[in-house]
């Protein structure tokens, strides 16, 4: 029987991180992964196919709507070949996913392909695809076995017309209308890309704004321009029914009012959250709790009531996002190591990869203000941005908010072109308590659009942004 200091069941952003971590550290560690593909969902059916995606429609998006402005001139039609279009978003799944491989042979990582079950607190069982089953020991055991996509009780997922995020990264075929149920960021950033493709997008939400985690500005900005480019939206709206008959799919919803609203059309999108993926482990023989959310219980060091076993990711409290779960294995992995490190979950940004994207970190306005905290806001547009214009993304704004006593940066919330990696810079400042008049007081280059974050910064001080 194979012996490790640590083992690792899943092989998500936080498994595969937290295996490195721990192997740099000098751990002998395993990893194991039921699919032939390291990287979980994010790198397979998630986070990486849907940027590929998302880049290649946009690319078509602009020879449509902007090539011709920009001075530049396609003879005949543009047309879209999606058949290639699922092909390339392979070959970027399958190179990164490779390389991935890659970095297990690096770090001399023993990856065992298999479904993994506790047999005790200190083994664990593989059932090969083969049927054959190997066990392992570990001294230690983290669980990184991610999520997967959630439905509601009445809806039966086909995944021919009736489908999840996974299906929607290989369609064969562009819809004429696809029924979108969840306004958050799947049902967006794939609503997007079949918008931009040629199908009509509707939108059905059960809250009255989208993306309803964030601060309530983005919501209205994000919904405003994605309603210039043709996506409705049915807000406020509970679905009950979802119907399929043939290539017809029927969606009836109540809305606000109670009165029953019909949406037709050939697909149906069903995004409403994900939930996390704890099937086939056997929690109940190494005895490990979960709680009434079918989460793993951890403490703030992410250690289960198990001392031995760990969880992070997706299958614990938290926002469910890769670089959360990334931190998180390598939290864990330091620990083990007799280090001392730490997280701040207030400092983990979300984002939303549409166009324009959508970023945001810390506390939102909503949160501010139910927590009773004096804080003062600055903002200012992308469309005042020489940058802005030169690219023709003139959409959005950075919103800054501050604690009105002492200046320290509170929240950063931005919409438009590259927020996705303007937010760092609002981590940045935010995890060394920054004040407002400290990001005001940097240099930030010209033109670009960065610059929106310093002129946020001077309007949440004295109101003294100079472009507006």
């Amino acid at each position: 029987m194979n012996q490790y200091d640590v083992a690792i069941i899943g092989s998500d952003p936080g498994g595969y991180v937290g295996a490195i971590r721990c192997a740099q550290l000098g751990m002998k560690t395993a990893i194991i992964e039921k699919y032939s593909t390291l990287g979980g969902t994010c790198l397979n059916v998630g986070c990486i196919p849907s940027k590929a995606l998302l880049d290649s429609s946009h690319h078509y998006a602009d020879a449509i709507n902007h090539f011709k402005e920009h001075g530049i001139e396609i003879p005949g039609e543009v047309k879209v070949n999606l058949e290639q279009m699922i092909s390339r978003k392979q070959g970027v799944v399958d190179q990164t996913t490779k390389g991935i491989q890659f970095l297990m042979d690096k770090n001399k990582i023993d990856v065992y392909e298999g479904i993994g079950s506790f047999k005790d607190s200190t083994h664990v069982n593989i059932q090969k695809n083969d049927g054959k089953t190997e066990t392992i020991e570990a001294k230690n055991i983290i669980i990184a076995t991610g999520s997967k996509p959630s439905s509601l009780p009445f809806i039966t997922i086909d995944k021919e017309r009736v489908i999840t995020s996974t299906e929607a990264l290989k369609l064969k075929e562009i819809p004429k209308h696809m029924i979108v149920i969840g306004g958050g960021v799947i049902g967006l950033e794939l609503g997007q890309v079949y918008s931009r493709l040629g199908a009509d997008v509707t939108v059905v939400e059960y809250m009255d704004r989208i993306i309803p985690g964030m601060d309530g500005a983005l919501s209205k900005e994000l919904m405003k321009v994605l309603k210039k480019q043709k996506i409705k939206f049915a807000l406020s709206h509970k679905v009950k029914s979802v119907e399929r008959k043939g290539d017809k799919v029927t969606v009836k919803a109540d809305d606000k009012k109670g009165e029953e609203v019909v949406f037709e059309g050939d697909y149906c999108l069903v995004s409403v959250g994900r939930k996390p993926y704890t099937e086939g482990l056997n929690l109940e023989a190494a005895g490990v709790k979960m709680d009434d959310r079918g989460r793993i219980e951890v403490d703030a060091h992410l250690k289960t009531n198990v001392d031995n076993i760990y969880a992070i990711g997706d299958v614990v409290k938290g926002a469910m996002l890769a670089h959360k779960a990334e931190e998180e294995g390598t939290l864990v992995a330091e620990q083990l190591a007799g280090q001392k490190p730490h997280i701040d979950y207030n400092l983990i940004p979300g984002v939303v990869y549409t166009w324009p994207e959508v970023a945001a970190v810390g506390k939102t306005e909503e949160e501010l203000k139910k927590a009773g905290v004096e804080y003062k806001s600055g903002q200012f547009p992308m469309r005042a941005l020489g940058r802005a214009r030169a690219s023709m993304d003139i959409d959005g704004f950075v919103k800054i908010l501050a604690d009105k006593k002492t200046d320290e940066v509170l929240g950063v919330h931005m919409i438009g072109a590259r927020c996705a990696d303007l937010i760092t810079e609002a981590v940045t400042a935010m995890e060394f308590r920054a004040s407002a008049e400290d990001i005001s007081r940097m240099s930030h280059a010209h033109p670009t659009y960065a610059e929106a974050v310093k002129e946020a910064a001077l309007a949440a001080t004295d109101d003294r942004a100079l472009h507006v």
